[in-house]
């Protein structure tokens, strides 16, 4: 008996160490890769929802999504966002500073060189600054949290399993994706924002790892918080033709806007990161408790704006005194580096806009009057797809978030103008992008490179090999007898070495030679081999699983070359 649980162990550590990894390393759908991906998955929503039960607690104690509280110093809540300064320092400085980075411009830069591989010490400080961040009511998004947590869960685990990196990618977006459907409860969202937003490309192996990642999120947090969409409550009626030029005019105004937002926020996160952290934590602080004394309503992350901006006969001034309070609460709050995300803050000033919008419409056009739950939704639509580069994902979100397929053709005939001013008459880029240069993150990566990420080096090494000891005597004969095989001979010094019959063209006579040759992680992708071999533009590399004495393959320049000519990078 014993025999054979030590049998059944061995065939389980040789898939797990050759099989298992020779079949993630190959840029093709299998089902290892999604079964990994939906087992990481789980971890990820555990950790977001285990991140929305604390928060839930925080903000029953506090009550700050109740808008009624009195606006003065008498109310405690009024002073809730400096004690959220002074405790999102406090983790700060608790933390290491090498693990400082964090947020969405983060795990992108990571995403993009570093095959989203994100150290598991920045997890603790993103998840209490942000928690601390939403529960004393700064204006700051529940989706970067999201974001950060769900790609660290699922890339740990995938370092802690020796996972080839072309997969740990794909169980990092898989991770993202498991958070944000987690949080917002749209998985269709999260697998478009992904794409859109995170990755910028669409391959079919990713896809469906990406998606069950998302299902499961989506399905972990109906199980706990129920089958809820945020904004389902909000009243949409199906819009006329007729009224589609009022929405043109719209779209362009919301593009004007959204470019200056963006121009603005961008503009003070660049002036922010010159000063100490701490002066920038109090400066927010104070920027917010000043706003929320007397315009509460622009707090938070977005909901109490929106609930403001639906209710019946908003006043006009009130809705442009909640806008400009909003908009300064979101560029303090995001511009001075308080932890959390930016679309929660997008869909309330979103919201606000639109509602502007239609009021002022329904006094030339009272046709439109009915319509104001759609305007509010078609300006978070259009403030989210123009400042973050991501109409498509906006349009899904907004789509699941209301549960109302109504939105889509207004939505998309005002995302189109707004998109097209914002980005042309203004150059406006997505904000995510400018945050990564600004905060000194280098994300650009070369075509060629980017596609030999894709695939591991197991799925390309010859296996087929020689290794000897060093001894002249015996290289010739062992070279004569490999019939095509590589030789490596291991020097004295226990580096390895390539040996090769080199013909010389001046007396034509073969001349025995050996040089040095590197070796690579069975881990790693054909990236490292590019970046090794492109130097000399020929040699090899060896390939080692888990020590550099136990070689398990050779992958030579003719043969990267090969695969990149193949059509399949």
């Amino acid at each position: 008996m014993q025999l054979k649980i030590n049998s059944v162990i061995k065939q389980c550590q040789k898939y797990l160490n050759t099989d298992l990894k020779d079949k993630l390393s190959q840029a093709q759908i299998s089902v290892q890769l999604c079964g990994l991906a939906l087992a990481f998955a789980l971890v990820a929503s555990a950790v977001i929802i285990l991140f929305r039960l604390l928060l839930l607690g925080l903000n029953t104690f506090t009550q700050t999504q109740e808008w009624d509280f009195t606006g003065n110093f008498g109310d405690w809540r009024v002073l809730l966002p400096l004690l959220g300064a002074i405790l999102i320092w406090i983790v700060a400085i608790l933390g290491s500073k090498r693990y400082k980075r964090m947020g969405i411009a983060y795990v992108m830069h990571r995403m993009k060189l570093h095959y989203g591989k994100i150290p598991l010490q920045s997890a603790p400080g993103q998840f209490f600054q942000a928690l601390f961040a939403l529960a004393t009511n700064f204006s700051v998004g529940r989706e970067g949290p999201a974001i950060h947590l769900g790609a660290v869960s699922a890339s740990v685990m995938a370092e802690k399993f020796k996972l080839p990196d072309n997969s740990v990618r794909i169980m990092c977006a898989s991770g993202i994706a498991a958070g944000i459907a987690a949080i917002f409860n749209a998985p269709l969202a999260a697998v478009i924002f992904v794409f859109e937003v995170v990755l910028r490309e669409y391959k079919v192996h990713y896809f469906f790892p990406i998606m069950l990642s998302a299902i499961c999120g989506a399905v972990t947090s109906q199980l706990v918080f129920g089958n809820v969409h945020e904004y389902e409550q909000i009243g949409i009626n199906h819009i006329p033709l007729s009224q589609y030029p009022i929405l043109l005019v719209c779209g362009v105004t919301l593009g004007c806007i959204a470019a200056l937002f963006n121009h603005t926020l961008l503009q003070v996160t660049d002036k922010g990161q010159q000063w100490p952290l701490i002066y920038r934590l109090l400066l927010a602080g104070g920027i917010t408790t000043i706003i929320g004394v007397f315009l509460p309503q622009a707090l938070g992350s977005g909901d109490l704006a929106i609930t403001h901006a639906i209710s019946d006969n908003p006043s006009l001034l009130l809705l442009i005194g909640l806008l400009v309070g909003k908009i300064v609460a979101t560029i303090a709050a995001i511009g001075l580096g308080i932890p959390g995300g930016i679309i929660g803050p997008l869909f309330g000033i979103g919201a606000l806009i639109g509602a502007i919008l239609a009021v002022v419409s329904a006094f030339f056009f009272p046709s439109v009057t009915p319509y104001v739950g759609l305007y509010t939704i078609i300006g978070m639509t259009a403030m989210m797809g123009v400042c973050l580069s991501a109409p498509l994902a906006a349009l899904v979100a907004l789509l699941e978030l209301t549960n109302n397929a109504s939105i889509i053709l207004p939505s998309m005939f005002v995302t189109i103008p707004a998109f097209l001013i914002a980005h042309q008459a203004f150059n406006t880029k997505s904000l995510f992008y400018r945050q990564m240069d600004i905060m000194g993150l280098d994300y650009k990566i070369s075509s060629v490179k980017l596609g030999l990420q894709k695939k591991g080096v197991r799925a390309v090494m010859d296996k087929r090999f020689v290794i000897v000891k060093d001894n002249n005597e015996l290289l010739l004969e062992v070279l004569k007898r490999a019939e095509g095989r590589s030789v490596l001979v291991q020097n004295n010094l226990g580096e390895m070495e390539m040996l090769q019959l080199e013909l010389q063209i001046v007396d034509d006579m073969s001349t025995l030679t050996r040089h040095p040759i590197q070796g690579l992680a069975d881990t790693s992708t054909l990236k490292e081999v590019y970046e090794v071999l492109s130097r000399e533009r020929r040699g090899e590399v060896f390939i080692y699983q888990g020590s550099i004495d136990k070689v398990v393959g050779v992958i030579s320049w003719a043969m990267l070359q090969k695969e990149i000519n193949s059509g399949q990078i």
